[in-house]
C-alpha cells in the first residue's frame, strides 16, 4: 500500500500542528507555498490531499479548512473521510474496452459522451465482462436475472437490444455486445 500525502498549501500554522503529530499517522506531510505549487503536479492525483483555506483551481482532492476553531479529532476525521471517498470513487470506475463504467453514477462513458444505465444493464455488462467466452441466454437468465432456465422469456434479448441501442445511438458502436451461436460477449 502506498503512503498517502497530505499537502498543506499556504497554511503554515496548520502544517506545524500536523507536523507535531505526523509520526502517529500513516501519511507523509508536505508544506507547499505558491512559488512551488507545481510540485503537486508530479504526484499521482489519487495519492494526495491538499489542505487549504480556499479552493485552488486545477487540482483535485482538496479539503478546505476555513472554520475555526477546529478540533484535531475533527480535522483527522475530515482527512480520513476525504481519502475514503477518493478511494471509493476510484474503485467505482471500471474500464471496459474503450469505455469507462462508473458504478456510482450508473453511467458508461467514452470521449466525453455519457449514457445512463439501469442497475440491470450494469449487472449485465459486468457479467459479460468477467466471462471468458460467450454467455448463453440461459446462463444470463440464471446468473443476472436469477430466473430458472426452464422459463420461456425474452427478457435477456430485450435488455440486450435496448442496451445495444443506447450504445449505438450515443457512441455509434454496433459491436459493444456481440452475439454469436454460443451466446453474448463484450467486444
Amino acid at each position: 500500500m502506498n503512503i498517502k500525502k497530505i499537502i498543506v498549501y499556504e497554511y503554515e500554522i496548520l502544517f506545524n500542528i500536523l507536523d507535531e503529530f505526523k509520526e502517529k499517522f500513516s501519511f507523509d506531510l508536505i508544506n507547499i507555498s505558491k512559488k512551488n505549487i507545481e510540485k503537486i503536479l508530479k504526484i499521482e492525483a489519487s495519492d494526495y490531499l491538499i489542505i487549504t483555506r480556499s479552493e485552488i483551481n486545477g487540482f483535485k482532492n482538496q479539503l478546505i479548512i476555513n472554520e475555526f476553531p477546529i478540533k484535531i479529532s475533527q480535522l483527522l476525521e475530515k482527512i480520513n473521510l476525504k481519502f475514503l471517498k477518493n478511494r471509493f470513487n476510484i474503485q467505482s470506475d471500471i474500464s471496459i474496452s474503450s469505455y469507462k463504467l462508473n458504478l456510482n453514477s450508473r453511467e458508461i462513458s467514452k470521449n466525453d459522451r455519457i449514457v445512463n444505465l439501469t442497475e440491470r444493464e450494469i449487472n449485465l455488462i459486468l457479467f459479460l465482462k468477467k466471462a471468458s467466452s460467450a454467455v448463453k441466454i440461459e446462463e444470463l437468465q440464471k446468473k443476472v436475472w436469477e430466473y430458472g432456465s426452464e422459463l420461456e422469456t425474452h427478457t435477456v434479448e430485450t435488455h440486450i437490444y435496448r442496451l445495444r441501442k443506447k450504445i449505438k445511438d450515443k457512441f455509434d458502436d454496433n459491436n459493444f455486445i456481440i452475439s454469436s451461436k454460443k451466446g453474448y460477449l463484450i467486444n
